[in-house]
């Protein structure tokens, strides 16, 4: 049953004060016996102290006194995950929870070492940007030809991992270059990998999205990083 599988689930979280309460409320009622552990990458629009009130039993709490990046905070969070299978969540309200159920299933039965949640094979999501669009299959693209995979969502936020296998990686991208550096060392060390499915709930600039055109040259440039330097 899911409720006997014990999973971690990594929140960082930068300025997301309207969302993260809901978000870990979604968390908590997933299905699994879970912990929760949100790391806090120096916010500074109250998500801070709204963390620092919080006391739940299943829900443990680390802070960055400044501002690291998204690497950085998932770095600290997957140090402290206590349970066999680790999963990345958002602290929007883009990926759903309920989404956890269909991807650790190639996790539990041994087929998978780290599974991706994609927004582009045929879930529900919501329909926005198409030059955001664009630049997520370029860079999933670019990512596929330099590590021989053929996923179609490397950028996606919701991502899962045996533990055992993440901990042995050595990852060292702060920002968002997270994704592309985890994809490539994956690959480099030869995991399983597994897409599944997932539904999207993208947000507009003005709902708080924090990702732009920077970023995409950001992870293009890493992707060549550590395909040739690293």
């Amino acid at each position: 049953m899911d409720s006997a599988v014990k999973i971690s689930v990594v929140i960082p979280v930068y300025n997301e004060v309207n969302t993260i309460g809901t978000v870990i409320d979604r968390v908590l009622n997933c299905g699994f016996d879970v912990e929760v552990i949100v790391v806090d990458d120096g916010s500074t629009d109250g998500s801070r102290e709204f963390l620092q009130r919080l006391e739940h039993p299943r829900v443990r709490a680390f802070f960055h006194a400044r501002n690291k990046g998204k690497g950085a905070a998932l770095r600290l969070g997957f140090a402290a995950a206590r349970n066999p299978y680790v999963f990345i969540q958002d602290a929007d309200l883009e990926y759903d929870p309920r989404d956890y159920h269909k991807m650790i299933e190639p996790l539990l039965d041994g087929r998978a070492d780290m599974v991706y949640g994609s927004r582009f094979l045929g879930g529900p999501h919501r329909v926005l940007f198409f030059w955001h669009y664009v630049g997520n299959r370029f860079i999933t693209l670019l990512s596929n030809v330099v590590s021989d995979l053929n996923l179609t969502d490397m950028e996606t936020g919701m991502k899962a991992f045996v533990r055992e296998k993440l901990m042995r990686l050595k990852l060292s991208a702060d920002r968002f270059t997270f994704e592309p550096e985890i994809t490539a060392k994956a690959a480099r060390a030869k995991w399983r990998i597994y897409e599944v499915p997932i539904s999207y709930s993208g947000r507009t600039y003005e709902e708080g999205k924090k990702i732009g055109w920077r970023d995409a040259v950001a992870a293009a440039l890493a992707i060549l990083y550590y395909r040739f330097w690293d």
